[in-house]
């Protein structure tokens, strides 16, 4: 792993930790100021805009029922001056599948897109056909 696959991979982690502190000025600070941003939050319409997105993390963060959230799997994906990380959100028994879309502004990552929405378990892997199979 690289630097700046590492950096990318902080920054999404420390997503998490200002959620699950429920640390709204932490949170404002991870959210780029410059590029467009946008998230999908379970269930809900897409968000566009910064004042959109960080008023549901304030209402988010703010309820003090809002779940914890353990992070699995992260890996990290660079092109450039951006990045993603796909990752698993474990609510509960729940697993959420994540995607977190950085742009890198004044040298730092800053999320510009968050979705997260249910999965279901993978099929189990099918058996490639035979020549004989297909006739």
């Amino acid at each position: 792993m690289d630097a700046h696959e590492a950096a990318l991979l902080a920054a999404n982690e420390a997503f998490y930790e200002a959620f699950n502190r429920r640390d709204i000025a932490r949170m404002d600070s991870l959210w780029a100021s410059n590029a467009p941003v946008a998230c999908a939050h379970p269930g809900w319409a897409a968000l566009i805009g910064r004042e959109e997105v960080m008023e549901s993390w304030r209402a988010i963060l703010d309820n003090p029922r809002a779940p914890r959230i353990r992070l699995k799997d992260p890996k990290a994906h660079l092109y450039g001056d951006a990045g993603f990380v796909l990752c698993i959100e474990e609510i509960g028994r729940t697993a959420v599948l994540a995607t977190n879309v950085f742009a890198r502004e004044q040298g730092e990552w800053k999320l510009v897109h968050h979705h997260a929405g249910a999965v279901s378990p993978r099929a189990p892997e099918s058996p490639t056909p035979s020549p004989r199979d297909m006739n």
